[in-house]
């Protein structure tokens, strides 16, 4: 008699399996390269993961040997290793290998644990594949507080704790998955989390009838720095494939309520935290890092980032009343010379001229904005919100006295004027009186975008003295609001 399966409000376990025939399990393998692929099936035989990973394995004289099989099982786990580490060093297709996963060592499926594997392995594989954002944790002021008072400002992260008060958050009639993964190369945490629609935490939720559950939409990632009041988040919000049925639901609900249910699960008795944004987006985690992180580079963007430098001299200190000796080799202020007319400009250039351009540049951006470093943004939108500048009536008719000039009195029209010339005078009088603002949004593009704008600088494209602050990251915001000239802060949620 098959086992009962009764709703419950706890998360999926991570040895759940999912049936070989289902859609998914061949799409998320078949995303993996074939080195990959090889490489996580090793992980996956690893004697420490064999609670979650465990393949298909017979004992010697079984009556489950099948002569016809194509793939026969093997007798340990010492002989499948063998087999895959051979797989490993020779030359094959990937198509080989994920049927032998699939129709062979892992026939009766996959577990939770292994997909989630398998979906980390592509994020390191392709590290701009999501697009991450960037919140920062502030704590709420209690009843009898002052505003001042020195609160700690980075709440207690125990991932256990954490996990538990995040899934008192999640809905009755769906169910989640999250697994915790330690970056290799950047000092923060990776949590995934999986949620599917149902009210089962066993093995009715993931049978293969329920294709449209495992939607790459319900996946989300949150990543936790080190030492750091900023945590970042992947929230895809992408519809369902052509063809398949409509979610119940909405994708936007799950987004926000995992938004939602963040800081509820570091908040603590007397202790609550809330989200707030940061205008800071990319797909590479290392810029995320870099700016948002808990080192000294959140707040010394651009040229900035020279105190931020560990120098054992004092140098990078601006209380330092000693000034620095200038650099003997900075060449003066050249003119560039004006081609004669008629003639074509010669592409060679004053070294003197270009030498000058990069040390402007290096002022202005310091070591950062340099396109082998790994940290570049791929869009930076701005809106500019300055007044466009207008000329009074007294200037308008000092400019335009022609009359004047000529020694002959103005020419004054006859009949009663039109109401457009009515209508034209008050809006300048409004303009006048409370300043007209365009509506002007300048996007960036690009692999690097302020690499690119350094180098424009030292090509000369771009006056780097006269530039604005933010065309340098010093703000440290991919999306903002600039008024007279500094991006304004964005007010929290």
């Amino acid at each position: 008699m098959s086992g009962l399966s009764v709703p419950t409000t706890s998360a999926l376990s991570s040895s759940q399996l999912v049936p070989s025939s289902n859609p998914a399990v061949t799409k998320t393998l078949n995303r993996l390269s074939r080195p990959s692929l090889l490489s996580l099936v090793l992980d996956w035989l690893d004697e420490r993961n064999q609670d979650n990973t465990s393949p298909y394995v017979v004992d010697e004289g079984s009556d489950d040997d099948d002569e016809q099989d194509l793939y026969p099982p093997a007798r340990s786990l010492e002989e499948l290793r063998e087999i895959w580490t051979d797989l490993q060093g020779r030359k094959g297709s990937k198509r080989d290998a994920v049927d032998r996963i699939i129709e062979g060592d892992w026939r009766n499926g996959l577990t939770l644990y292994q997909l989630a594997m398998a979906d980390m392995q592509y994020l390191y594989d392709h590290p701009t594949s999501q697009k991450w954002t960037a919140l920062k944790i502030v704590r709420l002021e209690t009843e009898g507080e002052e505003p001042n008072s020195k609160s700690k400002s980075i709440p207690r992260f125990h991932p256990a704790t954490f996990l538990r008060n995040l899934q008192k958050e999640v809905l009755p009639d769906v169910k989640a998955h999250y697994n915790l993964d330690r970056h290799s190369t950047l000092p923060l945490l990776l949590l995934r989390i999986f949620i599917i629609e149902s009210p089962y935490n066993t093995s009715l939720a993931l049978s293969s009838k329920q294709t449209t559950t495992f939607d790459s939409s319900k996946t989300f990632y949150i990543a936790f720095p080190d030492d750091s009041p900023y945590i970042y988040v992947s929230l895809n919000t992408t519809t369902s494939a052509p063809g398949q049925p409509v979610s119940r639901t909405d994708n936007k609900s799950l987004r926000k309520l995992t938004l939602e249910g963040i800081p509820k699960a570091f908040s603590r008795p007397r202790e609550r935290y809330k989200l707030e944004p940061t205008n800071m987006s990319a797909r590479n985690l290392n810029a995320l890092v870099d700016r948002r992180g808990g080192g000294r580079t959140n707040a010394v963007g651009g040229g900035w980032g020279h105190y931020a430098e560990e120098k054992n001299d004092g140098s990078n200190n601006p209380l330092n009343l000693q000034m620095p000796t200038p650099e003997k080799s900075s060449p003066e202020p050249v003119e560039e010379e004006e081609a004669p007319k008629g003639m074509k400009r010669t592409m060679k250039e004053d070294p003197r001229v270009v030498k000058r351009r990069k040390l402007v540049a290096a002022g202005r951006f310091g070591n950062s904005a340099k396109q082998e470093d790994g940290k570049g943004i791929e869009r930076f939108d701005v809106r500019i919100d300055d007044p466009f500048p207008y000329l009074s009536s007294s200037e308008q008719q000092e400019d335009y006295a022609l009359a004047d000039e000529l020694g002959s009195e103005p020419v004054k029209k006859k009949g009663r004027r039109s109401t457009i010339s009515l209508a034209l005078e008050r809006d300048v009088e409004d303009v006048e009186g409370e300043g007209f603002t365009p509506n002007v949004c300048v996007s960036f593009f690009g692999q690097h975008v302020f690499a690119g704008i350094r180098h424009l600088v030292e090509a000369g494209i771009v006056d780097g003295e006269k530039m604005p602050g933010w065309m340098t990251g010093e703000e440290g915001v991919s999306l903002g609001v600039v008024r007279d000239g500094r991006i304004r802060k964005r007010k929290a949620l």
